[in-house]
């Protein structure tokens, strides 16, 4: 098998589809390293869409349940007593 060229590298992939590739994050970036929202952006700009979470979202790192899941822990517990 042939290793692929550059010129078929370029038209298998759309530039549209490169992660990372919006400017204005890069431009708030320069002016603010420490912003926390442009760090979101940029690592949400870099992820695969509705895939994988940025990075910096820790795994498990909330052993307690989202106070809108609807989470009753007294019905909860009459469930488990039935």
């Amino acid at each position: 098998m042939k290793p692929e060229s550059d010129a078929d590298r370029a038209v298998a992939t759309d530039p549209r589809q490169q992660a990372g590739q919006d400017e204005s994050i890069v431009e708030r970036l320069a002016r603010d390293p420490a912003s926390p929202q442009a760090k979101l952006d940029r690592a949400l700009d870099e992820s695969m869409d509705a895939s994988d979470p940025p990075s910096h979202t820790p795994p498990g790192s909330n052993t307690q349940p989202a106070p809108s899941s609807g989470f009753d822990e007294n019905v909860e517990a009459a469930l488990r007593c039935k």
